[in-house]
């Protein structure tokens, strides 16, 4: 019993004390524009991603992220954009994001209501910068002047 106790504490005490690891989506649609989402939570934009789901890898929670946020279908991964682990950048929880671009293609719709009020296609010269939610700016920034980061 003192075993089983022991053992249920030490991996709360790692489930609790470590960051969560996710996936932020650059999608970048056929026409070029980049996909963003109102969240509902901070009436902000942001980018799509999520966190991974045990047992499954980035790129399946890109894809499944994808899809439960915006109907899309992820077509390719283009490029590693970074790796974002600053404990203040999600106000939420501690968490490492893996910040991909993806090609993607569909009719944009949101599919998760509860989290998320407005989508959104913007062209590189229309993304509302300045006022994304989590660190999505600096991730956007990074991604433009062609920058991979690990921060």
């Amino acid at each position: 019993m003192q075993r089983l106790r022991r053992f249920v504490f030490t991996v709360l005490g790692i489930i609790f004390r470590h960051p969560v690891t996710g996936v932020t989506l650059i999608v970048r649609l056929p026409d070029e524009r980049i996909v963003l989402v109102r969240r509902r939570d901070d009436g902000k934009w942001s980018l799509p991603g999520g966190f991974i789901d045990w047992g499954e890898s980035a790129p399946q929670a890109a894809r499944r992220e994808l899809r439960e946020e915006t109907n899309l279908e992820l077509q390719s991964i283009s490029r590693l954009v970074g790796i974002y682990s600053a404990p203040e950048r999600d106000p939420r929880l501690h968490s490492i994001s893996i910040v991909l671009e993806i090609q993607a293609s569909g009719i944009l719709e949101i599919q998760d209501t509860l989290e998320l009020s407005d989508i959104q296609a913007f062209s590189v010269d229309e993304l509302p910068l300045g006022n994304l939610s989590h660190d999505h700016d600096r991730q956007l920034q990074n991604y433009l002047a062609g920058q991979v980061i690990v921060a």
